[in-house]
């Protein structure tokens, strides 16, 4: 149950969770016409620390567009807010090459927090990160009694790529119905208030998300 499944399985290291992104299942096939490109260095993108929240910052050759419509109730809200960070934290923690970065460990606890925490590892000890754009979609939220939630959505992964540190290349890779991912994650609200991911599950090739 991996957003990058393929290269995890290049490393050896299996999990149940992974937050970052790619465009197919086989890393490091080509994509047609493209083959590997080397990124420039950019300038950083930051989101401000709030209400206790931690600021997050990424290089701008990472994107996301989060069609998440507001569901116009405070609590659900809520929940759409913290999970663009906490997807967006694990990301720094990548490009950052520390698996114990503080901003993903805000967001995340328990198994979740462990889960995150190897997979982000994998990428340290293969001195590589990830780039390009990421889309998140077909969001549906709920909120229950006692401070706990659930979160589905897509995450559309067609336009995001390893990028291996040494050399700077981007390895582009041809997109496939796996390239679109549906996620199911179950959170609660800590007593600073955030929602934390508690569990997360996804399923590749869903037909809920491709197009």
């Amino acid at each position: 149950m991996n957003r990058r499944t393929a290269f995890l399985t290049t490393l050896a290291v299996t999990t149940f969770l992974t937050l970052t992104a790619c465009g197919s299942e086989e890393p490091d096939a080509p994509a047609k016409g493209s083959g590997k490109e080397t990124l420039s260095t950019a300038p950083v993108s930051s989101a401000p620390a709030s209400d206790g929240r931690p600021a997050v910052e990424l290089p701008s050759d990472l994107s996301y567009t989060f069609d998440w419509p507001k569901t116009g109730d405070k609590e659900r809200d809520a929940v759409l807010a913290d999970s663009e960070q906490s997807i967006k934290a694990v990301d720094q923690a990548i490009v950052n090459q520390n698996a114990l970065d503080k901003a993903y460990l805000a967001y995340h606890e328990g198994e979740a927090a462990a889960q995150t925490e190897q997979f982000i590892q994998a990428y340290v000890d293969a001195k590589a990160r990830v780039t390009g754009k990421y889309r998140y979609y077909h969001s549906a939220v709920q909120v229950r009694d006692g401070g706990e939630a659930s979160l589905v959505y897509c995450e559309d992964q067609s336009k995001a790529f390893d990028m291996y540190l040494k050399d700077r290349k981007v390895n582009k890779t041809p997109v496939t119905e796996n390239s679109y991912v549906l996620y199911t994650t179950q959170l609660r609200k800590n007593d600073k208030g955030v929602w934390v991911i508690t569990k997360l599950l996804s399923e590749r090739g869903h037909d809920q998300c491709r197009p």
